[in-house]
């Protein structure tokens, strides 16, 4: 008896201690700042492991990957990103989505060091999780040495890198022009005034631009786009054994980081100017329209507090009356454009 005493005592005492601990917790994870750091966090997590994934098999396994799987599977891990993080912070797993956002102000700049941060740091734990994955193949594959260049380099599973036939401002235009890109078809996608993906669809097709951006434009630079995809891998593989070779390799680095930042701004302001701002606005339709006749009709209002003051006809002589233009008659419906 005394044993079971003790033991409910304890109990007792645990969720008395536990309780107050959980609701703290609980009130934490419901402030906004937080869930969208760890929407940001995870939708970039998975984006990048299936990206970065996807990459180790075309590097590693020569017959398990291929360019087009590389594309896939950044594609399809930004769907499920979206998926994952869509409704609670708009899933931008890009620092250069989040900064024209702000830029724009279509939110608050003191949300975006809560969202780089997240998406740093899942793009940082993804990059150490495919290491750890992938980590017997790439020591058989480099012969136990990690380089940056050279057949047996690996440290382009992680991060982008220039190739031979780019120069450094070409590769930086490069950037620009294709991340522009990006964030114009974004906007279209988006832009409910337009002609947007059908609800519940826009996870998918924006995995397939993905792809599209990936076969078409992904050839000179490895389409980075974005710094949260290139900035925190970068960092892990210097601290991994790759050394400081990975920021010195043609002093490429910080291209993927300033590059995007241009580029997403730019065609965020192409597609506000030369889209946004040419959509129509929808036209106001009056039902109870009324056809013109050879004689003209007074507008009434509906209401009138005094009743109508009868009229007295008046003949007018044929010789008198005055010509009136016959208007042919309009259509039941008047459509008026508010400018």
């Amino acid at each position: 008896m005394a044993e079971s005493d003790r033991k409910r005592r304890s109990t007792r005492n645990s969720k008395m201690v536990s309780s107050p601990v959980v609701t703290k917790m609980q009130a934490i994870m419901q402030k906004e700042m937080v869930r969208e750091f760890l929407a940001e966090f995870m939708s970039t997590y998975v984006m990048m492991v299936f990206g970065l994934g996807s990459v180790a098999h075309m590097v590693l396994g020569e017959k398990f990957g291929s360019y087009l799987s590389v594309n896939l599977g950044f594609g399809f891990g930004v769907t499920m990103g979206v998926h994952m993080a869509g409704n609670i912070s708009g899933a931008h797993m890009n620092a250069a989505l989040t900064f024209t956002n702000c830029a724009l102000g279509r939110m608050s700049w003191k949300k975006f060091p809560v969202y780089i941060l997240g998406q740093f740091l899942g793009s940082f734990l993804a990059s150490a999780t495919i290491y750890c994955l992938f980590y017997s193949a790439i020591i058989q594959f480099s012969g136990g040495h990690l380089t940056v260049t050279g057949p047996t380099a690996t440290a382009g599973i992680f991060a982008t890198y220039l190739p031979e036939h780019m120069t450094l401002w070409r590769g930086f235009l490069d950037e620009v022009i294709v991340t522009g890109i990006l964030q114009l078809c974004l906007f279209a996608i988006m832009d409910k005034e337009n002609n947007p993906a059908l609800q519940g669809t826009q996870a998918l097709v924006i995995g397939i631009l993905i792809v599209v951006i990936g076969l078409s434009l992904g050839m000179n630079t490895g389409y980075a786009m974005n710094p949260s995809r290139d900035l925190p891998p970068r960092f892990f593989t210097f601290i991994a054994g790759w050394g400081i070779q990975v920021f010195r390799a043609r002093d490429w680095w910080w291209v993927p980081v300033v590059a995007p930042l241009l580029g997403a701004y730019l065609g965020a302001i192409v597609y506000l100017v030369f889209i946004g701002s040419s959509i129509p606005r929808r036209p106001q339709i009056l039902e109870n329209s009324m056809k013109y006749e050879d004689r003209r009709i007074p507008v009434l209002p509906k209401t009138m507090s005094n009743p109508p003051t009868t009229l007295t006809p008046v003949s007018v002589s044929p010789a008198n009356r005055p010509s009136v233009r016959t208007v042919p008659p309009l259509s039941d419906s008047i459509h008026l454009e508010h400018f």
